[in-house]
């Protein structure tokens, strides 16, 4: 026995009547009208089917009465707002249902889920024992019926338990063959929600092309964690034609960060070199396992053209592009918490070619990468043996252990090496007696660099997380020495001390630290660490002609404009040098006009250290440093 309350004359009943489905129904409403209406409408053609004029807040049905209570759309109808008396109503509708339906029968209800109606009827039913089931039953695959998803509430009757009985509460997506369980019903509504966002998306990007690139997380079934990023960007100049409206490129894995795939501007690069109109971006993540690049296309093939452009051909082949045919290599080495840090990994991933790059990444931005060196590839020993044929053979995708220490991944370390140029005195920069502070640690690149190729150089690094010490140690191929020292402090306390007991005891100090505060506009340095006060304790520990270094990433304009004016107040010289294709810009600043030099002059001091790196012992093609210190030159 099915009740349907407030049936209006909706045609559902009868079809389900003449479907077969079941015969027995009782439809009920408070409208005396519609009631008339749809026993005309009917009359003999159903005979076991009723229509009844009653108010369903004050039914006159027995208790248990009924298997299933049918809902379309009257609880939304009635529960316009949160107010009092609207909820008052609704608290009498759900117990009505409750008692004219059996134990184990079924109460659906057919709703558009806006949030506060969802979580009503979640919160009342798991209350009362029930368990609770939303099923999206059409969605953003249906764009010429539904610009909203639709969705029914499956709440099954169980007697109520004494006690805090656990409650049962499960989503079923259209896309699914079962239902996922989640824990409260704020994460249901949170669910519903992203389906609603998502089929609004569709809708509009199905109509019209995007202004701005859009961005979208596709989950995984099973943990829920993202599994694909998809960014969509549209080319306007690009000429539409039957065989270029759409296409999918697959991002190998570990290179998301790169400028290419990893910013706004790279992207529209990358679709207007493509050819299409429309392109979407798929980054693949490190928590997740990929078989093939097939396998991504066949799981992707049916999402991906729910957000297809206007005017795609029928049956049109969506092409799948990538970069080498494959899926890349990632393989997370370490993973772990810093209570400072947070959580973070240590992945091997495989770039342009053959090279290999061990990469620091902090899971709170994940797509920024901390420190990064590459990998040498392995050097068969002097004399050895070639391998016996039936020896298993390395694999391919295996990367190389050992760090390449000579070389800088990160383009603002090589700028902000060159800027040592900047020092004056006679001798030979590698190997002059240069004391050199680094602020920030990471993976030990920069520091590393300093001493290996500046001969005489004592470093000291200031690092406050201590996991920062040990990941580089063990992953980075960092160590400390005579010449190189590591201090676990935070660097204002270092540096204010160093300012009180030693003043003017470097010639180079160098900022590369992070801010652990998302909220700032600027991630690099912490804003503590470019007031004015502290600046000046740095101007105190720095020699007369020495530079200090400062990795700048700040997206506020505003923020930005004022860090700079407070540092042209301490530092009397500051030169910029802007990283193409990143929001980084190196800041060299100088505490005296009197180091203001000649470019001649520089140019010929980029020319020695350029030389001297390159002395027989040193396998390291300092070009890239030596284009850096030409572009100084270029700035003074």
């Amino acid at each position: 026995q099915v009740l349907v309350v407030g049936c209006g004359n909706s045609e559902l009943s009868e079809q389900m009547y003449d479907m077969g489905m079941c015969e027995d129904i009782v439809n009920i409403d408070i409208s005396d009208a519609v009631i008339r209406q749809m026993q005309e409408r009917s009359g003999s053609k159903r005979p076991k089917m009723s229509y009844l004029l009653m108010d369903m807040l004050q039914m006159d049905f027995p208790d248990a009465h009924f298997q299933v209570v049918l809902d379309k759309g009257t609880l939304d109808a009635i529960l316009t707002d949160e107010k009092e008396a609207t909820l008052a109503k609704v608290d009498r509708m759900f117990a009505e249902i409750s008692r004219v339906l059996q134990v184990g029968g079924r109460y659906f209800c057919v709703s558009l889920a806006q949030a506060y109606v969802l979580k009503k009827a979640v919160e009342y039913f798991s209350q009362e024992g029930w368990v609770v089931r939303v099923h999206q039953v059409a969605g953003s695959g249906d764009k010429q019926q539904f610009v909203l998803p639709v969705f029914v509430y499956v709440m099954t009757k169980f007697r109520k338990i004494p006690g805090a009985a656990p409650q049962i509460l499960e989503i079923f997506p259209e896309e699914q063959d079962k239902p996922t369980r989640v824990e409260s019903a704020e994460q249901l509504v949170a669910a519903v929600k992203d389906r609603q966002h998502y089929a609004l998306l569709c809708s509009q990007l199905s109509k019209t092309p995007c202004g701005e690139q859009v961005s979208l997380d596709l989950c995984d079934k099973e943990s829920g964690r993202p599994r694909y990023t998809l960014h969509v960007v549209d080319s306007p100049l690009v000429k539409p034609s039957r065989d270029n409206h759409f296409a999918i490129f697959i991002i190998p894995q570990g290179r998301e960060t790169e400028w290419l795939f990893g910013t706004e501007e790279g992207r529209r690069q990358l679709a207007a070199s493509a050819g299409f109109g429309r392109l979407v971006t798929v980054a693949l993540h490190r928590e997740q396992h990929y078989e093939s690049m097939a396998g991504i296309q066949a799981e992707l093939s049916g999402k991906v053209m729910e957000l297809a452009p206007p005017g795609l051909p029928a049956r049109q082949q969506v092409p799948f592009l990538s970069v080498g045919g494959d899926i890349g290599v990632r393989t997370v080495r370490h993973r772990d918490t810093s209570p400072l840090s947070g959580e973070y990994v240590v992945e091997d991933v495989k770039g342009d070619g053959t090279c290999y790059f061990r990469r620091l990444i902090f899971l709170r931005n994940r797509n920024v990468v901390q420190s990064e060196a590459r990998l040498l590839a392995p050097v068969p020993l002097s004399g050895q043996k070639k391998r016996r044929k039936d020896k298993k053979k390395p694999s391919p995708t295996e990367p190389p252990a050992a760090i390449d220490k000579s070389y800088l991944c990160c383009e603002h370390h090589k700028a902000m090496v060159a800027g040592l140029c900047l020092l004056g005195g006679p001798d030979p920069l590698p190997g002059a007696l240069l004391a050199v502070l680094v602020v920030g640690l990471g993976g030990g690149s920069l520091p590393l660099f300093v001493h290996d190729y500046f001969s005489e150089a004592r470093v000291a690094v200031v690092e406050i997380d201590p996991s920062m010490l040990e990941v580089a140690t063990r992953w980075f191929g960092f160590s400390q020495g005579d010449r190189m020292q590591v201090h676990i402090s935070d660097g204002l306390d270092y540096v204010a001390k160093l300012a009180a007991e030693a003043p003017a005891q470097y010639d180079a100090i160098m900022f590369d630290v992070d801010s652990k505060d998302l909220t700032v506009g600027m991630s690099c340095p912490p804003p503590a660490f470019v007031e004015k006060a502290f600046l000046q304790k740095v101007k105190t520990i720095l020699k007369p002609e020495g530079v200090f270094v400062l990795n700048l990433v700040c997206r506020d304009a505003r923020l930005k404009d004022s860090v700079l004016a407070t540092l042209r107040e301490v530092f009397p010289l500051l030169y910029a040098r802007r990283i193409e294709g990143e929001v980084n810009e190196i800041l060299f600043c100088q505490p005296s006009p009197k180091g203001r030099q000649d470019p001649t002059e520089l140019g010929a001091r980029a020319r020695v250290l350029e030389g001297a790196l390159r002395q027989p012992g040193r396998p390291w093609d300092s070009s890239y440093v030596l284009a850096d210190m030409l572009q100084a030159v270029k700035i003074l």
